[in-house]
């Protein structure tokens, strides 16, 4: 007996999409455990434990990803090597710079950002609204995670727009 009042052909593009971004989070969550491991240098403190922050978030939302799937009735991708193949995020080496791994991980977030929006697009196709629920809100983590990130990058001389506030 199904408890969704969903069609397997309506839900068969979501649980695509969420196993891409099964994957994604995979990849991108190891890249986290390296540069946590390999980060050098004056800001070590604070991406040490930003990065750390961080990865502990993605290990919640790989979890959260596929037992999503599985509600859909459906098995998650499992396989490394699966996740390599489908991920749209690539592996890099740690050893980079702090700022050039946050603008990694900035990169990172754009993706998955896009990724998120992909899911969202079939699964309101699919009048799926939990899946529309759970990414809904990994999105507005991501975006306000992300705008804290791309600051951290910036010179303290550098301002953002300001002609919408002036009158």
């Amino acid at each position: 007996m199904s408890y969704l009042n969903m069609k397997d052909e309506q839900l068969i593009p979501v649980v695509v999409e969420l196993n891409t971004l099964l994957a994604n989070y995979h990849v991108y969550y190891q890249k986290l455990r390296n540069f946590h491991w390999n980060i050098l240098g004056e800001n070590f403190f604070e991406l040490h434990n930003k990065f750390e922050e961080l990865y502990t978030d993605a290990r919640t939302k790989i979890d959260e990803i596929a037992e999503r799937v599985l509600t859909l009735r459906y098995h998650p991708m499992s396989k490394l090597s699966d996740y390599l193949e489908i991920s749209n995020i690539s592996e890099v080496s740690p050893l980079k710079s702090d700022r050039a791994m946050v603008l990694e991980i900035l990169s990172d977030h754009k993706i998955l950002l896009e990724q998120m929006s992909k899911v969202i697009i079939k699964a309101d196709k699919a009048s799926d609204e939990g899946t529309i629920d759970l990414i809904g809100a990994y999105i507005r983590e991501m975006e306000k995670t992300s705008w804290m990130l791309d600051a951290w990058t910036k010179k303290t001389s550098e301002t953002l727009k300001h002609n919408l506030v002036e009158s």
